[in-house]
């Protein structure tokens, strides 16, 4: 299966292509987000370009500290990128890490946020369901990469990954789970259900639920999905991701539970409704 269009001797990765795709459709959902909610959605393309590189960095981070099973097999750990700073600034044929590239992209739309004094929470509110529409376009990267793949299938909808692309202990099995495609589905679910919540129950929520939400369902689904991988990428025996997702998800619940509960009261009155506009002095 081709993995990219040649031009001369230039080679287009349809990884790249994907990835970008994905990240412009996520601007354009979190500027129509922007604008129901009375914001400039200019904002959400000046801020794109930022969020976009604080991404990619955060994403391949995490990808270097956190290599498959596969990888170390080969040599390739984290050791191996800090002594080989071309192979790990290459993105080419993929090794991004969803978990760094969410890090990477909060930590910018923070430093943003703190410039210029507006909200972080409602900032993470308005991109969080464009966020997991990025991911979803995002995750068709792995198809032409002919990874993130689960275990040996007969299903219908297997797919074939070609033999130069398996692992050595099943290198006779030619069809397996699309765990791409499952992440996909989720993450396409988890934007509708952020989409609704924002305008169905935008009175009853708190500055910050919808980014929480989403930090609540992403994780579950990539901590059962991680069950079905055949490489994942293990810490001291540990699976990284699996954990990671556990933590993060058992975090957001309390988080949610609390700013209803116990810390409701000491939450500013202007907060309490997500709807409520912060950034009037950011209008052009």
């Amino acid at each position: 299966m081709p993995d990219g269009i040649s031009i001369g001797n230039f080679e287009i990765k349809f990884y790249g292509i994907i990835i970008m795709c994905g990240a412009l459709l996520a601007a354009w959902l979190s500027s129509k987000e922007a604008k129901r909610r009375g914001i400039n959605p200019e904002l959400i393309w000046d801020l794109l370009p930022w969020l976009l590189i604080a991404g990619i960095i955060g994403a391949r981070l995490w990808h270097i500290f956190t290599p498959s099973a596969s990888l170390v097999a080969l040599g390739i750990d984290t050791k191996y990128y800090l002594t080989h700073p071309l192979d790990a600034i290459n993105i080419r044929n993929g090794g991004l890490g969803i978990p760094g590239a969410v890090m990477g992209g909060a930590l910018a739309l923070w430093l943003y946020a703190r410039s210029k004094k507006t909200s972080f929470a409602q900032w993470t509110d308005i991109i969080a369901p464009g966020l997991a529409l990025a991911q979803a376009i995002g995750r068709w990267g792995n198809f032409f990469n002919q990874e993130l793949y689960g275990g040996p299938t007969n299903l219908p909808w297997a797919i074939f990954i070609e033999p130069a692309y398996r692992l050595p202990e099943y290198i006779n099995q030619a069809y397996y789970h699309p765990m791409f495609l499952y992440e996909s589905l989720w993450n396409l679910m988890n934007m509708a259900v952020l989409l609704i919540l924002g305008r169905k129950f935008q009175q009853k929520l708190i500055t910050g639920d919808i980014f929480l939400v989403y930090l609540l369902i992403y994780p579950i689904g990539r901590f059962f999905l991680e069950f079905m991988r055949l490489d994942p990428s293990n810490i001291g025996g540990i699976n990284a991701n699996q954990t990671t997702m556990a933590v993060i998800a058992i975090l957001s619940a309390l988080a949610l539970i609390g700013k209803h509960t116990l810390f409701k009261r000491k939450i500013p009155k202007s907060e309490v409704r997500n709807f409520e506009i912060t950034e009037n002095t950011e209008k052009k």
